[in-house]
């Protein structure tokens, strides 16, 4: 951890919201890892109800901490430290993340072999071990039609129609983003394209951070030799259904930003096109496999909901970003 005399190469921005078992236990991580590197670590905190701030302060009292009066979001969250962080590079930590030993070591040293990589991400798992989808192609109409209609998994290789879903994440690659539960920042990259846009509360700030940041000349860098386990939607256990229009709001609001209404109402039209297909195929699977009923069922109700919402909530397209 870093002393008053000591310029930090790093800084650690993790965002809490009433996770702080999760967070303590990211913390424990972060400085297993860090060993004797110049660092300093920042713990942002929207609003906690469960104590949060007095265990961390308790706990690891080297923390800087900031203390929101309402919950802010991620991307304000995460903006309020960066402007006040001293470090070469930032490594953005969600709450639910610990970082596996190395993957610190492994993100700074691809980032200098790569001076024009912007962002590095690791491989991201889920706690069981299993791989969890790193990074992501940018949402675009185009996309949306490959996607809904089959055609981004038929050609699932392909280097422009393909998408990331069936990559096993076993190589180094540059990718269009990486998903913001783990990823580490280039101090001059984020000086060239400043924060977050906080217009996003939740979902889709990174994508659109990291178009930003590709729009600037930087590049987006994958690696799978650093491994974080992610639990993901710790903050929002029990509210599955806010959780699903937060992703969705802002995920229109991200299409609205960088493509126009067109644009919108194109991803909409095939949302709604091949949420319909899906709903038919899940319905049949439901009938035909009882075995596979709870999450026929589950769904059919999602994707039930998805196709009234893509057809009936017109608001988003009046938005302007």
């Amino acid at each position: 951890m870093t002393t008053p005399m000591t310029t930090p190469i790093l800084s650690i921005v993790i965002v809490s919201y009433n996770t702080r078992d999760l967070t303590l236990q990211s913390l424990a991580a972060v400085y297993a890892d860090l060993g004797d590197l110049p660092a300093e670590v920042w713990v942002v905190d929207n609003r906690s109800v469960d104590d949060s701030v007095a265990a961390i302060r308790q706990h690891y009292p080297g923390v800087k901490i900031i203390e929101n009066p309402t919950n802010a979001g991620f991307g304000a969250a995460n903006n309020l430290a960066m402007r006040q962080a001293h470090g070469d590079f930032i490594l953005l930590v969600n709450s639910d993340a610990f970082l596996r030993p190395g993957t610190i070591a492994v993100l700074l040293e691809h980032a200098r072999q790569h001076p024009d990589y912007g962002v590095m991400g690791p491989r991201i798992l889920c706690p069981d071990g299993s791989r969890q989808l790193s990074c992501f192609r940018f949402t675009t109409p185009v996309r949306a039609w490959l996607e809904n209609l089959w055609i981004s998994q038929i050609f699932k290789n392909h280097p422009t129609l393909g998408d990331y879903r069936q990559w096993p994440h076993d190589t180094d690659r540059i990718v269009d983003f990486v998903i913001g539960a783990c990823m580490l920042v280039r101090r001059a990259a984020y000086r060239a394209v400043g924060g977050f846009d906080e217009s996003f509360f939740m979902y889709s700030e990174e994508a659109d951070w990291q178009w930003r940041m590709l729009q600037a000349g930087w590049k987006v860098g994958f690696t799978p030799a650093a491994t974080v386990v992610h639990v993901g939607g710790a903050s929002g256990i029990g509210e599955k259904a806010r959780i699903n229009r937060h992703f969705f709001d802002s995920l229109d609001q991200y299409v609205r930003k960088h493509h126009g209404i067109l644009g919108l109402l194109s991803l909409r039209l095939a949302m709604a096109v091949g949420c319909s297909l899906r709903t038919i195929l899940w319905a049949v699977t439901y009938v035909t496999f009882p075995r596979r009923r709870a999450a026929a069922a589950a769904k059919t109700r999602l994707l039930s909901w998805l196709v009234v919402r893509q057809t009936t909530c017109w608001s988003p397209l009046f938005k302007a970003r």
